[in-house]
């Protein structure tokens, strides 16, 4: 299975200068338990906003630079396709395609599923979520409201590609 999960703005907003603009800890521990144990898919800029590398994930990173250099339980590729091509040959974890905006972009097209935050609210950003077209169905929603550990309301959304 390859999952797109993200957390964007009501505009779509992703981020701004390599970082997220709201900060919400229930996503994050979302996120954990997601997609520990599996492989975790990003290009090269969202991989090097992480302080280290995310444990319990495979890192496949998508980069252009041949000589680029990556820690263990890291792997880099030159295309989406070539990092698919490779790990579901050898694998059957789940791939969680984890950003940016231009991994996202492409990857529409050959995810099965979205798990996506929606941040409910505006944000200015530089980074942005693409559309989620009509080849896609809402199969459940989670609401959660404002709270003193969370500025901002959100939604869990999970979408499946139709048949």
């Amino acid at each position: 299975m390859i999952t797109i999960i993200a957390a964007a703005g009501e505009n779509n907003s992703l981020g701004k200068d390599n970082d997220l603009v709201w900060h919400l800890p229930d996503d994050f521990k979302r996120f954990k338990e997601l997609t520990s144990g599996n492989h975790i898919l990003m290009g090269r800029k969202t991989f090097e906003t992480f302080p280290k590398p995310l444990p319990n994930r495979t890192h496949l990173i998508i980069t252009r630079q041949n000589d680029y250099s990556v820690p263990e339980k890291c792997f880099t590729f030159d295309s989406i396709q070539s990092a698919l091509d490779e790990v579901l040959e050898h694998s059957d974890n789940n791939i969680w395609i984890i950003g940016g905006g231009e991994i996202y972009k492409q990857s529409m097209e050959i995810a099965d599923r979205i798990e996506l935050t929606r941040v409910h609210s505006e944000f200015e950003a530089d980074t942005f979520f693409p559309e989620i077209g009509e080849e896609w169905e809402l199969v459940k929603e989670e609401y959660h409201p404002v709270d003193e550990r969370h500025k901002y309301d959100f939604s869990y959304l999970t979408y499946e590609r139709l048949p």
